[in-house]
């Protein structure tokens, strides 16, 4: 049975000037490509309602600016945030290179409550391209030593694994929820005030 009530969800699209964040957002949102597209300056937001598993979602995803010099205006935009997707460029090594950067500049800034939990999405993008610098199985094997991110390889031009990418991301938060609704849920409180946790399991 669906719920009635919109849950909001912030996600972040972070990464390398360049490796089409905006793009991959424009799709979603939009089902547009543009080409001529410039780099983002500060950050802008779109948002878009879906269904996923039963669960009315409002995603509202933020698109920040991968240049060094607009830090200092991306950065306070990642409180509050539900999800993060890592951009790279599968035909660009360097922005590859630097996503363990983009995950410790979000986790310093963020300032969420569970680090360890908190989810991530790894995005390979430009898989429309034809030369490559990064391979499938090397960006699966940084995802399995960062906290098993799902990895997926998108085309913002092809319009390839957009969708499944960012539905993805609203799963990762709902299953990350659910598991805080277990924990509160299997903690309880006698009569006479003493708590009493039963042991729950995670993988």
């Amino acid at each position: 049975m669906m719920s009635g009530k919109s849950l909001l969800l912030k996600v972040i699209l972070l990464g390398d000037g360049g490796v089409g964040k905006s793009s991959l957002m424009n799709r979603y949102v939009t089902d547009r490509f543009d080409s001529q597209s410039f780099h983002t300056i500060g950050v802008e937001f779109l948002n878009r309602d879906l269904e996923v598993d039963g669960r009315l979602v409002t995603l509202q995803i933020w698109d920040t600016a991968g240049q060094e010099r607009f830090k200092s205006l991306r950065t306070p935009f990642y409180r509050g945030a539900d999800c993060c997707l890592l951009t790279f460029a599968v035909n660009d090594l360097q922005s590859f290179q630097n996503l363990g950067c983009w995950k410790k500049e979000f986790m310093y800034y963020s300032d969420v409550k569970d680090p360890e939990r908190f989810p991530f999405v790894v995005l390979g993008n430009k898989v429309d391209m034809e030369q490559r610098e990064v391979g499938e199985d090397e960006a699966r094997a940084w995802c399995e030593e960062n906290g098993c991110c799902p990895y997926f390889e998108t085309s913002a031009k092809d319009d390839t694994n957009v969708t499944a990418a960012f539905e993805a991301a609203v799963r990762e938060v709902l299953a990350a929820e659910d598991q805080i609704d277990h924990a509160l849920l299997s903690s309880t409180i006698d009569l006479h005030g003493n708590r009493k946790t039963s042991r729950t399991s995670c993988c």
